[in-house]
């Protein structure tokens, strides 16, 4: 698959640098690039729902747990 990305010419730079250091095409160490952010960004979303309380009670009961005193020892 073939894409077209404009970026700011320091960055096309930084980027040809890059691949040049690396030993590899700027097209190669773009989809590596890419790759690596997408798969970081479903690590960032690994920690959702990781503090559940179990209570089944959330964001949507918000006001009505606030009114209950919620928090309140």
């Amino acid at each position: 698959m073939s894409v077209t990305v404009h970026v700011p010419e320091d960055l096309a730079g930084r980027l040809a640098s890059e691949a040049s250091r690396r030993g590899v095409s700027v097209d190669e160490l773009s989809a590596q690039l890419l790759a690596a952010g997408l798969d970081d960004r479903r690590r960032h979303l690994a920690f959702v729902a990781a503090g559940a309380s179990g209570s089944g009670r959330g964001a949507a009961q918000a006001d009505e747990m606030l009114a209950e005193g919620f928090g309140e020892h």
